[in-house]
């Protein structure tokens, strides 16, 4: 019985490829790359980001017990001279609306619109002047303002904080938001934002226009009365006008 013998035969030339692939194929390589280092890039920044804002953070944290030292100081300091220490003046104030507005003078509405408070329960932070003092004469009725503390501002921004870019709201996701839009002022992190917040420094306004205005749940077991102000009741207490450093406790009940 004979076995038939099977050759395989090979050609020596190649289907050619199209020069439109080899384009494509060469492109998405180039894309490849420059993501990749793009992402490299980017990874490097946010390292150095991270460590830049622990440094901030205890370097703010330091100068927060400073002053609060100081304050303690001054105060035990009265006390043992026998006078009264007066607390210094807010600078910073939060205001909150807490009404709306059918049916009320336009002049009303215009104020609460240049505040950006267009909304109920939007909260935002105001420069004390002559100028923000007397649009909240006008306004009174339907606001709650007062002096925050350190923890609120700090609770606020990292819970209910996000940016306006491009006129769009944008959540503060991470550092990198802060560092695209405020690095130029040298804000590049949100214990850099909290600080240049509560200390009122040189680009309060620059900050405080990219943040947007905080959006509150309403408060748990509602408001007191939104119909008297925060003194004229006797026994209970109303809601709109200076809380002074009651508002904490609002924002609190409203964060």
């Amino acid at each position: 019985m004979s076995v038939r013998k099977y050759t395989s035969h090979t050609s020596d030339h190649c289907t050619p490829v199209p020069e439109t692939i080899l384009k494509n194929r060469k492109r998405h390589e180039a894309n490849t790359a420059a993501r990749a280092e793009a992402a490299g890039v980017m990874r490097a920044a946010m390292k150095a980001n991270r460590v830049q804002s622990f440094k901030s953070a205890e370097k703010y944290i330091k100068e927060y017990r400073a002053t609060e030292r100081a304050l303690i100081g001054l105060r035990r300091q009265a006390k043992a001279n026998g006078s009264f220490f007066v607390e210094p003046e807010a600078k910073m104030i939060l205001v909150v609306r807490i009404k709306g507005i059918n049916g009320v003078n336009p002049k009303v509405k215009k104020v609460l619109q240049l505040l950006r408070l267009r909304q109920i329960n939007n909260a935002v932070f105001l420069r004390v002047n002559k100028a923000t003092l007397n649009m909240l004469k006008i306004v009174e009725s339907y606001v709650a303002y007062g002096e925050p503390t350190l923890k609120t501002v700090r609770d606020l921004c990292y819970k209910r904080g996000y940016a306006k870019v491009d006129g769009n709201r944008i959540p503060i996701v991470d550092n990198m938001v802060i560092e695209q839009n405020l690095g130029r002022f040298g804000v590049s992190c949100m214990e850099d934002l909290v600080h240049e917040i509560v200390t009122l420094g040189p680009h309060f306004t620059q900050v405080n226009r990219f943040m947007w205005p905080f959006k509150l749940s309403a408060p748990k077991g509602g408001h007191a009365s939104i119909t008297h102000g925060f003194v004229e009741m006797t026994g209970k207490r109303g809601t709109h006008g200076d809380q002074g450093h009651f508002i904490n406790q609002m924002i609190k009940s409203m964060n």
